[in-house]
Formats: C-alpha cells, sequence, structure tokens
C-alpha cells in the first residue's frame, strides 16, 4: 500500500521558518522523483519544488526561490522541504507527489504565515 505522510506544518509568524517532511512506503521511493505543491483556498494547486532521483538536481518555483530548500534522504524513504523567511502569501496547504510508473500523493499539511 502506497504511503506519503507530511508532518512539520502549523503556525508561524512572518519571517519565520518551519521544515516539512514527506516519510514514503509501498513503492520504490529511491528511483521516483519527489516534488513538493501547495494549495491556497481558492487557488489551483501549484508546484512549489522538484528533486531529482539522486538528489542532484531541484526545481524552485520563482515565488520561493532563494527561501525555500527541497532534499531527500533515500535511506529514509523521507523528502523535506526547509522552508525559511516565510511570507504570509506562502500560507496553504502543502502535499507531496512521488512519481514513478504512477503519481502518488500525500494528504497534505497545513501551513499558515501569520502574526
Amino acid at each position: 500500500q502506497v504511503q506519503l505522510v507530511e508532518s512539520g506544518g502549523g503556525l508561524v509568524q512572518p519571517g519565520g521558518s518551519l521544515r516539512l517532511s514527506c516519510a514514503a512506503s509501498g513503492f520504490a521511493f529511491r528511483s521516483s522523483g519527489m516534488s513538493w505543491y501547495r494549495q491556497a483556498p481558492g487557488n489551483e494547486r501549484e508546484l512549489v519544488a522538484v528533486i531529482n532521483t539522486f538528489g542532484s538536481s531541484t526545481y524552485y518555483a520563482d515565488s520561493v526561490k532563494g527561501r525555500f530548500t527541497i532534499s531527500r534522504d533515500n535511506a529514509k524513504n523521507t523528502m523535506y522541504l526547509q522552508m525559511n523567511s516565510l511570507k504570509p502569501e506562502d500560507t496553504a496547504m502543502y502535499y507531496c507527489y512521488a512519481r514513478d510508473q504512477n503519481g502518488y500523493w500525500g494528504q497534505g499539511t497545513q501551513v499558515t504565515v501569520s502574526s
């Protein structure tokens, strides 16, 4: 059974930091490209960051470039998103996504940036 379980979300003040985790099981994590997406109320789900199987190549949306860092630990079947200098517009539900022959979504973790 495929599982992607996000954690680490919460309420943080503007300028603060959070680290999201995505724990994977039930599929070949090491050979899967991994991504973070987010969706704010009333908005479409948008791509935030992508990391390749080895962790040697990454991509970031312009809105988070320089503030967010995606990484993965293949030994732990876990992907991370370090989020620094958070802004109110980063408020959203954050989802991890895995892609091998199929695509898999997690259930999401809420990030709220507010003073």
